[in-house]
């Protein structure tokens, strides 16, 4: 996925004001960095770094969700193809914060929130996911019963395997 961030211009913008906050904003096409006015320059370089990485990501997160009317789109379609339109679930989106995990889900509130790392996975393999997270809309927990649900899905064993393949989780699928 292409860096968002690469053709920016960095403005850094120091404060007498700021102690030991450190910002970052798009703002048309600059970066504006805002560090303490007495910062160091060999930490100047780190912090810039920091912010530019928190910002890439933030802003990914943004542009995947703002296309992620795919991701409700395709929830919807299993939920009828799948579970028969049984479901009800509040919101299903992309993050960035899942090191471990290729989705989770709160089924107290209906949210799923599926790894932004498989949006460039086959269909098949994000399907699987929507259709475990889905499944605990269901089960909550990965009991008998929840696995009996998602491996029904005709692709489960595979994308299972293509998921461990990629080494995204080592412990546990989902």
């Amino acid at each position: 996925m292409k860096n968002l961030m690469q053709d920016k211009n960095i403005k850094i913008i120091r404060s007498k004001n700021r102690k030991r906050t450190i910002s970052a904003r798009l703002v048309g096409d600059e970066v504006h960095v805002y560090l303490p006015y007495d910062m160091q320059p060999h930490e100047e370089e780190k912090y810039v770094k920091d912010m530019l990485a928190k910002l890439e990501k933030r802003t990914r997160k943004l542009e995947m969700n703002k296309e992620s009317g795919y991701l409700v789109k395709r929830a919807n379609e299993i939920n009828k193809n799948f579970f028969n339109g049984k479901l009800n679930f509040e919101s299903i989106k992309y993050v960035t914060n899942q090191k471990s995990k290729f989705g989770s889900c709160t089924p107290a509130r209906g949210t799923l929130r599926i790894s932004d790392k498989i949006a460039g996975m086959p269909q098949w393999v994000i399907d699987y996911v929507i259709i475990h997270e889905l499944s605990h809309l269901i089960e909550p927990n990965h009991s008998k019963n929840f696995w009996g649900i998602v491996n029904k899905y005709k692709y489960a064993e595979r994308a299972i395997g293509y998921l461990l393949a990629k080494s995204m989780d080592d412990d546990e699928v989902g």
